[in-house]
């Protein structure tokens, strides 16, 4: 049973007092999100008939059909594919850079080294022909950021130098300690890529940043975004799935990637049935204004408490990750175990540092969650490397969220 002292609710209650402008500004956020989806809903004349799946070869599935062009629709874009068989994230984003780049061609990534799992994505494993970019002869190049922001005149250099048929952006932090990227920064150097280059394909990874602004970065140039429902798109109710939403082209050559050249879009079933993807999409407005009313309320809280947080309260949220410094390996495993117990489901798993396919490190990951491994859900995880640092981030309520952040806050003052 979970025993949350007055002592740390008071303590949290304070904190929440200087967080009230900021939620202010995430209920302006939610409440305009929620609009364009159930505008998109209704422009798009989702039915209950649409929530029926589709066996087989999966031809006529007009549920499959539907989802994707809400999506389409709530992203400003031409086009999307979403499907209940992508896995997560990592396999969306590998999906679309496999379908869009062939051997010759340049990648450039411009926010500096991507997130773990994508390394051998492009690299691949050594001493084995596993099929990453390099295997496939696709050049790859990346530029740092510098001061949380684009390096623009180093861009353009590698524009010219490297010529990338694709660039690429990492919106969210991954396990580094930089805030993720806005729009408006996307918006810039996006206006200034297509100044010396109008052919390029602009490609963001949006995992964790949907719905944390009022545009997204195919609203101002970028022309394909890429997701998993497993994080805020499907509003922790849609199990499993992911999404690349852009220009009608570059979503037609990844179908044929993930079916094959023959086939494309026209096939593919999901028996099941797509009630749980519209309702998440539909809820995940709310349940990511949730998510960041937490990331800014563990902000103030653990930074009154000495630890370098980001986001800062002031600082504009682009994705729902507070980032914890702890700088010490037992203070980041006692906080993300406290997360795990305060969790709906597993509470009573001991967490231990593990490997995990496509990380470097070992990881340490509290996900009590409904559907497994959603990061959306109140989750926490870390590297076990310096500088030991959490990722606090996801909760279904906020209220939810409250409790696991006590939890996790009484474990650090008990050591």
């Amino acid at each position: 049973m979970l025993k949350i002292k007055n002592e740390t609710l008071n303590y949290l209650n304070e904190c929440e007092k200087k967080c009230q402008s900021k939620f202010k500004e995430i209920e302006d956020i939610e409440f305009a999100n929620q609009l364009k989806v159930l505008n998109a809903f209704n422009e798009c004349g989702v039915e209950a008939r649409h929530f029926i799946g589709s066996s087989g070869y999966g031809h006529n599935d007009i549920g499959k059909s539907k989802i994707c062009e809400v999506f389409a629709k709530i992203f400003n874009t031409e086009d999307a594919f979403v499907s209940p068989l992508i896995s997560c994230g990592t396999e969306a984003i590998s999906q679309s850079l496999f379908g869009l780049l062939r051997p010759g061609d340049n990648m450039l990534c411009i926010s500096g080294t991507p997130y773990d799992t994508l390394k051998q994505v492009i690299y691949g494993v050594k001493g084995k022909n596993v099929g990453s970019l390099q295997d496939y002869k696709i050049g790859y190049n990346e530029v740092d950021l510098v001061n949380n922001n684009f390096d623009i005149p180093s861009i353009l250099k590698a524009i010219k130098k490297h010529k990338p048929k694709l660039i690429y952006i990492q919106r969210s932090r991954g396990y580094s300690l930089r805030n993720a990227l806005n729009i408006n920064q996307i918006k810039s150097v996006i206006a200034e890529i297509k100044k010396v280059n109008t052919k390029v394909i602009i490609m963001v990874d949006n995992c964790y940043g949907e719905f944390t602004e009022k545009l997204e970065p195919t609203d101002v140039g970028a022309d394909l975004i890429v997701g998993s429902l497993l994080k805020n798109m499907g509003g922790g109710i849609a199990p499993t799935g992911g999404y690349m939403a852009g220009k009608r082209e570059l979503i037609e050559l990844i179908s044929y990637k993930f079916t094959s050249p023959a086939l494309g879009v026209d096939i593919g079933s999901y028996e099941a049935g797509y009630k749980a993807f519209f309702e998440g999409v539909f809820i995940s407005p709310h349940v990511v204004a949730q998510a960041l009313k937490l990331t800014v309320l563990a902000s103030v809280a653990l930074s009154k408490m000495g630890y370098e947080t980001t986001p800062k309260i002031d600082d504009t949220l682009a994705d729902i990750v507070c980032c914890i410094n702890f700088k010490d390996k037992n203070k980041l495993i006692n906080f993300t175990r406290a997360i795990q117990y305060a969790s709906a489901i597993d509470s009573n798993s001991m967490l231990e540092a593990g490997e995990m396919d496509g990380y470097e490190d070992l990881i340490i990951m509290a996900s009590g969650s409904f559907n497994q491994g959603s990061s959306i859900e109140l989750s926490c995880d870390g590297p076990m490397r310096e500088p030991y640092a959490a990722y606090l981030q996801g909760c279904l309520t906020y209220q939810h969220g409250k409790i696991g952040l006590a939890n996790a806050i009484q474990s650090i003052w008990a050591e």
